[in-house]
């Protein structure tokens, strides 16, 4: 603190409404009670200082503005955090919302402070391209500020819960993206920095916007509940204290209700009932040391049956996130199953306020270990610096807010893995030149390959080989983490310019060509330099590395210059002259029919019709380029032609085609039958067939139980309209439930 205000008179003459002056009472009480070392009048200081800045500013509720920073504040005093945290927490909005700078806010308060309002603060003077750039890039620029003070996360999130607490006031559709924001970034770093408390109020604020109707039957069960769970809670807690005290063991134990979204999502991802979530009541009990951890589980299991597979100790192994804890799932005598977690106080107070407990007991993070926990942060940053907006969030989704996975070195050391690695990630997580040159892996001892999904508990080997050529291009779709992921790229970008430039080109202009762009004029002199300054890169030939070792995607590329490559096409074909009036062009000739088909801008190809769908003219039809083999006919809605939408890498293969004017040809289609099990069926089926006057060329039929039949009869017929009129004929056969098209 360099230095303050100390004019008490211009204080004094501060008109401070009743409400706001209240608020400060709190917060100070708060400080009291949760910064003790904090100099109360440093904070009356910031908070005057902020009351002035902020001046007439108002919330959506119509309250004054500074009712928002007094309690982020609160809420950062209430974490126990340093005087310097509960000053920034109350300045957090200066800079972005006031005429206060941060030279002004250093001057005034120190360097930290103002550093860490900085870090807060959101890039509001920079223009994006899309709202998920922005996104993007803020979130950036606070990880940055994070990798220095951890402490510039923490004020953010009470800046979150605070607004989460008042979202009441905003609109349905804000409600939800602030929620959605949220429950993707800010309730899963709290889970990273160990912060649980405050994770499981931002995901029940969140969830209560994001689906009110789930949301609200969950709490009315629990509303249903109360009476049956206090009495469950104090039997239980009473014979456990018991129990312990009777073997010497000083404890403490309480029960606490599983909070709403966890059981919202038990309930919705694993498709249970509001019955069957096993750990609905979970108590702990809070020991002396480890040793009595151990102890009590002993004790709890005499007690309570254990439910196999639901015991999980986290003191040998904490998560990264710095949680230990035994967990044991039991059976309580009144049948009720519950969850019990055993810690240290230490423990406890990690678990509650994660991170902002080194504060209460350290004054912040000083030693070398401490710095590592936070390591993840810088490495992040790292693996991301080339990412665009999309791909930053997937990563930042997999890398720090999945489930985990825990495995062991050869030499007993625990590695953290996002759920679902393999070796390849494990070998990158030990170091990038670990990776490159891997050659194989063996886990538990045995040689697996590099697909081998890793399980908790699994100690991984790595084989090297210093002849190793290096990573594949496989290996980008085997990965889980993001960190592996991009060292792979790095080593692509690195080794091998040439070869992805070469790939680079080529996915570039075929994504080009697919869009229907003029290339033309995407190469020219005017064009070129508009459209490499709006990717980000100084040549076609460093944009081509990028997509060729992977660090960037063609079709997104295309996508953001696409509105202004046709804006400009557009624009160039108004200043062409009217052409002179000429004898009108013949037309161009069409492409020949085969099979009664049409290819778009091919003649005389080969051309077959798909047995996964078998269209008839009247369908609407797309053609997919076979290798070797023509084009294949589908219907557009074809289950296959639907699922390709979804893979960029088979666009450019899919080709226009249509029906010739042809009705002499006749088609094969298949048409699949249920009906009820009854005599004469088959008879009936082929007698309507018939006197539809429609060729069948094949018939089958069998019984397949519970009072059903199946059939199969393929079809010679003419057009869409043939086919639709036999349906019906067959849908009025007697015991007939179904009739449908073959499409898989």
């Amino acid at each position: 603190m360099n230095s303050v205000p100390s004019d008490r008179t211009e204080s004094q003459a501060l008109s401070i409404p009743p409400k706001v002056e209240e608020q400060y009472h709190s917060l100070e009480k708060a400080v009291k009670a949760g910064v003790p070392s904090a100099n109360l009048e440093h904070i009356r200081a910031a908070f005057e200082y902020a009351f002035r800045a902020h001046g007439d500013q108002k919330r959506k509720s119509g309250e004054p503005y500074i009712i928002h920073p007094l309690a982020a504040a609160e809420i950062v005093a209430e974490l126990g955090l340093d005087e310097e945290s509960v000053i920034a927490a109350l300045l957090h909005d200066c800079i972005e919302d006031t005429g206060a700078t941060h030279l002004e806010i250093a001057h005034l308060f120190g360097n930290d402070v103002a550093d860490i309002v900085e870090g807060v603060t959101k890039l509001t003077r920079v223009t994006y391209t899309s709202k998920e750039e922005e996104q993007m890039e803020n979130f950036r620029k606070m990880l940055l500020a994070m990798a220095s003070d951890i402490r510039v996360i923490i004020i953010k999130l009470a800046d979150r819960l605070h607004n989460m607490r008042t979202l009441e006031y905003h609109t349905e559709q804000k409600q939800r993206e602030k929620a959605l924001e949220t429950m993707e970034i800010y309730a899963p770093i709290a889970h990273r920095l160990g912060m649980q408390r405050l994770k499981w109020e931002l995901e029940d604020l969140s969830i209560r916007y994001l689906d009110p109707i789930g949301y609200a039957a969950i709490a009315q069960e629990l509303d249903k509940r109360k009476d049956q769970r206090t009495a469950f809670f104090e039997t239980v807690q009473s014979r456990i204290t018991e129990r312990l005290a009777a073997n010497g063991i000083t404890c403490q134990v309480y029960g606490r209700i599983k909070h709403i979204y966890s059981i919202y999502r038990k309930m919705y991802s694993q498709n249970k009932s509001f019955e069957e979530v096993l750990d609905l009541y979970a108590f702990r009990v809070i020991v002396d040391s480890i040793s009595d951890c151990y102890n009590v589980l002993g004790y709890i299991h005499e007690m309570y049956r254990p439910i196999p597979g639901h015991f999980k100790d986290y003191i040998g192994t904490p998560k990264p996130n710095m949680y230990q804890s035994l967990h044991t799932t039991v059976l309580g005598t009144e049948g009720i199953p519950f969850e019990v977690q055993i810690r240290t106080w230490e423990m406890h107070q990690t678990a509650e306020y994660g991170i902002a407990a080194h504060w209460k007991y350290k004054q912040g993070i000083s030693t070398v270990g401490d710095e590592e926990k936070f390591a993840w942060i810088r490495r992040l940053l790292e693996t991301q610096q080339e990412s665009d907006a999309a791909d930053f969030f997937k990563s930042l989704r997999t890398d720090m807010f999945s489930d985990e996975v825990f495995v062991f070195t050869p030499q007993g050391d625990v590695i953290s893995l996002p759920a679902g690695s393999t070796p390849i990630d494990f070998a990158y997580n030990i170091h990038s030149a670990v990776g490159n040159s891997m050659t194989g892996a063996k886990v538990n001892g045995r040689i697996v390959p590099f697909t081998q999904i890793l399980q908790n508990g699994d100690i991984v080997e790595v084989i090297t080989s210093k002849s190793s050529k290096g990573p594949s291009r496989d290996w980008l779709k085997i990965v889980r983490s993001s960190e592996a992921r991009n060292k792979i790229r790095q080593w692509f970008k690195r080794e091998q310019r040439e070869e992805n430039i070469v790939l680079g080109r080529e996915m570039f202009e075929a994504e080009l060509k697919r869009q229907m762009l003029p290339t033309a004029l995407v190469f020219s002199e005017e064009m070129l330099p508009r459209i490499l300054k709006k990717l980000a890169y100084l040549s076609l030939d460093d944009l081509y590395a990028a997509i060729g070792y992977g660090g960037a995607s063609a079709q997104k590329s295309v996508n953001k210059i696409r509105d202004e490559v046709r804006a400009a096409e557009k624009a160039r074909k108004k200043e062409e002259p009217a052409p002179q009036t000429a004898p009108a062009a013949k037309p161009k000739p069409r492409s020949h029919p085969v099979n009664g088909v049409v290819v778009e801008g091919l003649d005389n190809c080969l051309v077959k019709f798909s047995r996964c769908c078998s269209p008839v003219p009247g369908d609407d039809i797309i053609g997919f380029i076979t290798r070797g083999f023509g084009v294949s006919v589908h219907r557009k809605d074809c289950v296959n032609y639907l699922q390709s939408l979804n893979k960029p890498e088979e666009a450019d293969r899919w080709i226009g085609v249509e029906w010739a004017n042809n009705d002499s040809d006749t088609y094969t289609t298949t048409l699949h039958i249920t009906a009820k099990e009854r005599g004469g069926l088959v008879v009936d089926i082929a007698s309507v067939v018939s006197a539809a006057k429609i060729r069948m060329t094949s018939f089958s039929a069998r019984d397949i139980g519970d009072g059903l039949s199946t059939a199969s009869v393929t079809l010679e017929v003419r057009n869409s309209t043939e086919l639709t009129a036999v349906i019906h004929r067959i849908s009025a056969v007697s015991g007939v439930t179904e009739v449908r098209r073959s499409d898989r």
